[in-house]
Parts: C-alpha cells; sequence; structure tokens
C-alpha cells in the first residue's frame, strides 16, 4: 500500500474508535481499534489481545509469526514489517505492538581500548540447545535478524521479560531466520521442551537448533 493511503486508512481508523462513547469500556475501545486497524497492516491484528498478531504460540500446529524486524522487510511481504512509517503510526496507538527505537551508531574506536561496554540488559539462562521454550507467559513471537534484534523487541513490549531466539528448521515456511518468542517471566532449559517434530505441508519435519533464551535485569 503506498504511504499516503496506508497515512489516510490509519488515520480514519483512530478516528473511527475516538468516536466511540466514553461510557464504552476499555476493552469495547480496544477491540474498536483493533478491528479497524487490523485491515491496515495486511489483514493481522497486532494489538495485545491477540498476542501481537501471533494468537498462536510456536510450538503449536497453525502458528504463524505476527510480524518481522529487521533491515531487510522486502524479503517478507506476508508479515508486517515493523519500520518506517508502520512505526510511526504504531506509536501512536495502546495496546498495539510498539517497533524498537533505533540507536545512534557507536563512536569511531579509541586509543587506547575503551573499557569494555555494559551489560545490554539481559542475562542468558541457557545458550545453543536443540528446544525452545513453551510456556503459559507467552506473549508473541515473530522472525527477526539477530539476538539482539529480539531483545530490542522486547524492550517495546510492555511487561515482556525473556526472550528466546532459535532456528525453527524446515519450519516457518522455510524461513531461515530467528524465531523471536517473548515471554513474560524468566525461563530456564527445564522449561524448554518444544523440540519440533511437526509434519510440514512439504513432507518435512521440523526441529529446533542453535536455541538461546536471555532473561531481562530487573
Amino acid at each position: 500500500m503506498r504511504a499516503a493511503a496506508f497515512l489516510t486508512a490509519a488515520t480514519a481508523a483512530v478516528a473511527s474508535v475516538g468516536a466511540v462513547p466514553a461510557a464504552n469500556t476499555v476493552e469495547t475501545r480496544d477491540l474498536s481499534l483493533s478491528l479497524n486497524l487490523g485491515n491496515i497492516f495486511g489483514g493481522v491484528d497486532l494489538s495485545n489481545t491477540n498476542y501481537y498478531g501471533a494468537p498462536i504460540p510456536p510450538w503449536k500446529p497453525g502458528s504463524k509469526p505476527g510480524w518481522y524486524y529487521g533491515p531487510h522487510p522486502g524479503d517478507h511481504p506476508d508479515l508486517p514489517c515493523l519500520g518506517g512509517l508502520i512505526c510511526k503510526i504504531l506509536d501512536l496507538i495502546p495496546f498495539f505492538i510498539h517497533c524498537p527505537h533505533e540507536f545512534p551508531p557507536p563512536p569511531p574506536p579509541h586509543h587506547p581500548p575503551p573499557p569494555p561496554p555494559p551489560s545490554d540488559g539481559y542475562t542468558p539462562t541457557f545458550q545453543n540447545i536443540s528446544a525452545a521454550v513453551q510456556a503459559d507467559d507467552y506473549m508473541t513471537f515473530g522472525l527477526v535478524e539477530t539476538v539482539a534484534d529480539c531483545k530490542a523487541m522486547c524492550n517495546s513490549v510492555d511487561g515482556c521479560g525473556f526472550v528466546n531466539t532459535y532456528h525453527d528448521v524446515n519450519g516457518k515456511d522455510g524461513s531461515p531466520l530467528l524465531t523471536c518468542a517473548l515471554f513474560k517471566n524468566c525461563h530456564g532449559p527445564e522449561d524448554a521442551d518444544n523440540k519440533g517434530g511437526q509434519t510440514q505441508p512439504d513432507g518435512s519435519v521440523d526441529y529446533i537448533a542453535n536455541s538461546d533464551g536471555y532473561c531481562k535485569d530487573k
């Protein structure tokens, strides 16, 4: 959709929600917003009530990523890609997923080298295992290029406290990207009991590889 048409549709959707009587509940206004804006983002409801576009967790049959965040949005026409104009609109909408804020490039190198940078705000709980977390505090999942991108997504989702990144080999329509699953609470390897095993449309069976878990520091 061209930018002008996209902006017009978004403005109309937000305006229609503003017309909902104040006496209605927050849930009613939230539902109205989801119904209007769901038509804009390729038919995907990116509200928190719909798990930010991914209502079926990645360990269940029929699951699909709710979004893509990374530098190559043109490679993923079937997913809402979090960048550009979409992010500017989402920033204005409560209860919907928000894009990570971009940070300035790192400063040029110093001589002698500066001290190591501080923690990125996450502590690893497991690394490079062959299983992914499945838990009741699941929030959403999408596709990213790097672990850092997944952490940035967690920072932008209210209440997110844990990220699990992994390769779903043969899954996600054969995507080579990392699956980025977000949860409210921290999890260790004992919660990583999703080993794949789902038969795909082409007859292959998916499996989990390079699974890492990171708990957000309080």
